[in-house]
């Protein structure tokens, strides 16, 4: 195998030290990971994914700058023939600094913003976050670096995701990422801001509305791998075209993610205690990727053994041999095992017509490890029983729309789902 070309893209967390304390971080970042590798040992790993045929790398944190030679990393990859990119906070990046980034080789960022200024000062644990977020895409604009925004829906954001869309529209964010809180981490300890099920049932039409605006102003909505799934809005969330719906977790298949410590997982979201097929200083790069289990389970895909790790509802659904169960993440961190996955579109829809309501809640908490997850127990109710008391509940209600869009629902169509 001369031309190894299964994993295509890489996820890179070059540092755990961060300097914001974000509530619902997955990698509880702050403090460096004890034996991040040495910039030698870095380097040698650029030139190890450039032989596996990987193609682009991004480079996160923690606070991917937080660590020294963070430039000359993403200078390696560059050199090598790969397509830097970066994701970050955006706390701290000045002129200068985006000016050495474009110098480097770095081809496009994402700045995290997790709603308005206050949302987003209070989950990203700083004062001050939410404007240097928008310094941030100041500066990477005026350095002629592409950037776009990721953004995280929760109970505290979802309600502002209209306004905060317009922000980021005329900040000039080129695209905008988004994905639905899951208890990883940090976010399993505050797992009251995370959205249950049913709430699903609100989030979506108001995701579609805005996503379409969106594309008619030319900002493209990138769903992250744990929205959607073969309900009404499935195309418009993943392009629109003919193909762009769900087609089963990715990990190990396309993607790949690295700890800064030299540990290999098929993607950079999965726990790392369930998930790691080895670590760098141990193995190469490519005997992992070739022969570890940990990022080969999901090469059954489009065979009767890809479907054997389900169970509960995705068990039965008629969408199970394409979906597989949705994101391996979501579900893991919730179950403690993937395969059933409450985070579900179609789900949600199917349930409500059965007259079943979905809840999760804890059962046991996380240990407090980077990358690790509690277990939640799901329960079912009548759809129409009274709703437990919760501030924090979403409805359709608390959304916060501009107040120059008109408020008529203009509900996008897709042969996907269209049974809903």
């Amino acid at each position: 195998m001369a031309e190894y070309r299964r994993i295509s893209y890489a996820v890179w967390e070059i540092t755990l030290k961060c300097n914001l304390a974000c509530q619902h971080c997955g990698s509880r970042a702050g403090n460096n990971r004890t034996q991040e590798l040495s910039t030698e040992e870095a380097l040698n790993l650029v030139q190890q994914m450039a032989e596996v045929g990987i193609k682009e790398v991004t480079l996160i944190g923690g606070e991917a700058f937080l660590r020294s030679d963070w430039l000359e990393i993403a200078e390696a990859i560059t050199k090598a023939g790969m397509v830097c990119g970066m994701t970050t906070g955006g706390y701290g990046i000045t002129l200068d600094t985006a000016r050495r980034m474009k110098k480097a080789g770095i081809k496009v960022v994402s700045v995290s913003v997790d709603g308005l200024e206050e949302t987003h000062d209070y989950q990203r644990g700083k004062p001050g976050a939410w404007q240097w977020a928008f310094k941030t895409m100041k500066n990477l604009k005026e350095a002629g670096i592409t950037f776009g925004c990721n953004t995280q829906i929760n109970r505290l954001s979802a309600p502002e995701f209209p306004l905060l869309y317009e922000r980021l529209r005329d900040a000039g964010i080129s695209a905008w990422q988004i994905q639905l809180t899951v208890p990883m981490g940090r976010a399993a300890d505050n797992n009251h801001i995370l959205l249950q099920p049913y709430e699903l049932l609100d989030v979506y039409p108001m995701i579609a509305k805005v996503a379409q605006r969106a594309k008619q102003e030319g900002v493209r909505v990138q769903a992250g791998n744990n929205i959607g799934y073969y309900g009404p809005y499935e195309r418009l969330l993943r392009g629109g075209e003919a193909w762009s719906f769900w087609q089963g977790c990715g990990a190990g298949l396309s993607t790949l993610g690295i700890e800064a410590d030299g540990a290999i997982k098929g993607c950079p979201s999965l726990p790392t205690s369930a998930y790691t097929g080895g670590n760098i200083r141990d193995y190469s790069l490519r005997t992992i990727i070739e022969e570890t289990e940990e990022l080969r389970f999901n090469l059954g895909a489009g065979t009767p053994q890809g479907t054997d790790h389900l169970w509960g509802f995705c068990k039965t659904c008629e969408f199970a041999e394409l979906c597989r169960g949705g994101c391996s993440w979501t579900a893991h961190v919730f179950f403690d095992k993937r395969g059933n996955n409450p985070y579900c579109h179609h789900r949600a829809l199917t349930q409500k017509k059965r007259g079943i309501r979905e809840e999760f809640a804890l059962k046991y908490h996380a240990k407090g490890n980077p990358f690790d997850n509690g277990v939640f127990e799901l329960t079912e109710h009548p759809f129409n029983s009274p709703l437990p008391e919760d501030e924090l509940s979403f409805t359709a209600d608390k959304i916060q729309w501009p107040a120059s869009w008109e408020l008529e629902q203009e509900k996008p169509l897709s042969l996907v789902g269209a049974n809903h």
